[in-house]
Order: C-alpha cells, then structure tokens, then sequence
C-alpha cells in the first residue's frame, strides 16, 4: 500500500553533521516542517540563539518558523510522519537506543550511505530486522550530492529508491527544487549497496593520489572500481539496473574526485604516509569506507566475488600492508 505523504507532511531528521544539516535547509527551502534530532550540546545552543549549526556548514542559516531542534528523538518521531536517518552507521544503534516510541506507520528514509559494522546490515535491514518494518515503508536517498555544495545551491541531483515508484516520487517532491533535481528507482539493494562501495573506492583513490600516481592511472582504477561495484550488486542481487546512472557512476564519480570528499580524504593521508590510525584521528567526520571495508569483506564471503580493489583497501587497513606495495600489486590486474 502506499505510503500517504501529504501537502503538511512534516519530516523528522535524526542527525546533525554536515549531510543532515544540508538536507534540513533543503527541506526548509521547500517549506516542509522539520524536527531535528540534535544530540551535540554545541550544536543544540548555536540553532536555539543564532539559527546556525556551529559545527557543521555553519554559514547555513535556518528559519525558525520550520525548524524544531529537540534533544527528545522520541518527540521527533512523535510528531513526524517521515523520519530522516542522517546519522553516521558507526553510532546508528546507540542513537537509537533511545526511543521508545513506535516506528509503526512511519516513513523511514536513509540518508546514510554506510553499513553496521557488527551485523554487516545496511540501514534498511537495520530498520526491518531490529523494528519489524516492511519495505513498503522503508527506503533511501542517494546520488551525488556533497552536502557542501547543496548547502550553497549548486545543482545537485538525488536519487529516492523505494519499493513502490509512487512512495519515491512523494519522497522526492520534499526535496525537489530549481538546483535539486530528482530521479526515481525500485533498486534499493543496489543503490544502498552502491552508496557503500564507492565509499571504498574513493580510500582506493585516495592512496593512489596519496601515493602519487597520476591522473592517467587514477582514471584507469576509477573505470575499474565501477566495474568492479557493478559486478558486486549484479552477482549478489540481480535486478534490472543501469549502473551508468548517476545513484550508481555518478556518486562513485564525484566521492572518488571530490576534495569535499572525507574517504578519498582518509586514502590520501595513508597514501602519504600516515598510520591508518593517526589518519583516522585527523579525519574531523567519519569515513564510511573505513567500516565499510570490513563489512563488505565478510559480507562477500557469502558471495565469493573476485573484488580485488575492495581487498586490497580491507588489506591496507586492517591488515596493515604496505599501501605502495599493495598499490603495485593491483597495477599488474588492471
């Protein structure tokens, strides 16, 4: 059955970082509600005197006539009719530790493009297997959309994958603007699973740039991560899919190239000769990839897919290879 989204459909946003606050001042824009689920104290007191997030993209400024920040993410849940996850995988589960309110006949929609790192479950299984939620009320947003740019209204395009089209397409009225634009799919295996491959495959790019491999080179590697995500999501879930399209190639694009990019970030300073700790330590917001590497590791155990890129990121940081020489080895394959 469809889920009914109507004209004063009021959405909750469980997050505060910099993808979270990008996607309130979209909402905003659009005059929808939002009751936002702010943890940082920091945070909390810059919105409630200023109308700014402090932390994050901080020149953003909100109005407070649509905007609620609320420690309470039960009141969130309480008073929305769709809920916004845009909180890191790594802290997913303590976040929500906290609510006691019911998730029935709620809208969940993931903006996190990462993976549990203790279950190997993306946010939708989270949400299906830990509430008891149907997929008809479960789905995702992606694509290529640095939340800096969407912050100061650069043409930014958004994918929303739903089990049913038409629950997608009033998912994406909420955010469709004149710099916003939105597509529409059926694939939330495939797109979620996307979302967290390319976030490997940017730390792949980033050691290659780190280590000072060249344009020509990381082109080659790029082409090869896209065939190498493609052949994950199509061995491991086949589906009518085009991989060329922007959810897919396009987000794999702009994470692996972007310098907004904290996972092609992570690669660089390894590829530089940083620890894999010390690297993380620097880092100032999480890199999906880190987790991601493992979970993608064992989850393919499953599966059995030759993911040669894939391994030698686990490799590099869990392993604790030498990147150049783990770098060299993968030349020889591509």
């Amino acid at each position: 059955m469809a889920f009914n989204i109507s004209d004063n459909t009021r959405c909750g946003v469980i997050g505060y970082g910099s993808w979270a606050t990008a996607l309130v001042h979209t909402l905003e824009r659009n005059r929808i509600e939002v009751w936002w689920h702010i943890r940082n104290e920091e945070v909390m007191e810059s919105l409630l005197t200023e109308g700014r997030n402090a932390k994050y993209l901080s020149d953003v400024e909100f109005h407070p006539d649509f905007i609620h920040p609320t420690q309470d993410i039960n009141e969130v849940v309480r008073n929305c009719e769709v809920i916004l996850i845009a909180t890191p995988s790594a802290f997913l589960k303590n976040v929500m530790a906290e609510l006691t309110e019911s998730l029935d006949g709620k809208f969940i929609l993931s903006a996190t493009k990462g993976i549990i790192s203790d279950d190997n479950s993306t946010i939708t299984e989270y949400f299906r297997n830990a509430f008891g939620l149907s997929y008809d009320n479960l789905g995702l947003i992606s694509g290529p959309s640095h939340a800096e740019e969407v912050s100061r209204n650069k043409l930014s395009y958004l994918t929303v994958a739903c089990k049913d089209e038409e629950n997608a397409r009033k998912i994406g009225e909420m955010f469709r603007s004149n710099d916003f634009k939105v597509s529409y799919s059926t694939d939330i295996y495939g797109i979620e699973y996307a979302a967290i491959l390319k976030n490997i495959y940017a730390i792949a790019s980033g050691l290659a740039y780190g280590l000072g491999y060249g344009d020509n080179f990381r082109a080659v590697l790029t082409a090869a991560c896209a065939k190498e995500l493609t052949k994950f999501i199509n061995e491991s879930y086949p589906f009518e899919r085009d991989t060329m399209n922007s959810a897919y190639l396009g987000d794999l694009l702009v994470t692996s190239y972007s310098s907004f990019s904290r996972n092609r970030r992570l690669g660089q300073l390894i590829g530089h000769g940083c620890t894999v700790k010390s690297a993380l330590n620097e880092m100032t917001m999480i890199a999906e990839g880190y987790y991601a590497a493992a979970c993608i590791k064992k989850s393919n155990e499953r599966h059995n897919i030759e993911m040669p890129i894939a391994d030698m990121v686990y490799d590099i940081l869990y392993k604790r290879v030498s990147p150049r020489k783990r770098m060299k080895e993968l030349t020889a394959l591509l």
